[in-house]
């Protein structure tokens, strides 16, 4: 039972989980329809500069070839104390990690239903890097203006009820 006025019990995805960096243009060009977690083959020299923070997912884009599923595009700033005999490649291709079943589920909506794969939240999930790809249809012109009036108005209505109170 809980104490009146404490807060309410951490969902337990939310307890293990810490966000490091989060593509919000994605949820403006595109309307998210699923959302799955996926890991990544990453190299230590990466998995340092992540945990840095020097990473970029905003231009970023996932494509499948075969049976994988591969994000391009992710920049990875090596650290300058970084071992010098390894040749760093901060933009190289980049394994995805899922099951078979949702691999096979996810090419049959790219490729029948035009959909895309985009990523959206990198983020440490009991200390392994994930990634979030949401299963996305692209946004018009049209859709992008009536989602910023949404969240205009809603922006309007929150000053409103402050001034009210």
């Amino acid at each position: 039972m809980r104490a009146e006025g404490s807060l309410p019990a951490a969902r337990p995805k939310d307890r293990h989980t810490m966000s490091i960096i989060e593509n919000r243009k994605a949820f403006h060009d595109y309307f998210i329809e699923e959302k799955h977690e996926a890991g990544m083959v990453l190299e230590g020299w990466e998995v340092k500069a992540i945990r840095a923070g020097r990473s970029n997912i905003k231009e970023s884009y996932v494509v499948i070839r075969g049976e994988e599923i591969f994000l391009f595009g992710m920049h990875i700033t090596p650290l300058t104390t970084a071992s010098s005999h390894v040749h760093h490649d901060p933009t190289r291709t980049r394994k995805l990690l899922l099951h078979k079943k949702e691999i096979a589920r996810l090419i049959g909506k790219v490729e029948r239903a035009g959909y895309t794969l985009v990523p959206l939240d990198m983020h440490y999930k009991k200390g392994l890097i994930k990634l979030e790809i949401g299963l996305a249809k692209g946004k018009k012109l049209h859709d992008k203006r009536e989602d910023e009036k949404k969240k205009d108005w809603e922006r309007e209505k929150q000053r409103l009820m402050r001034v009210k109170a």
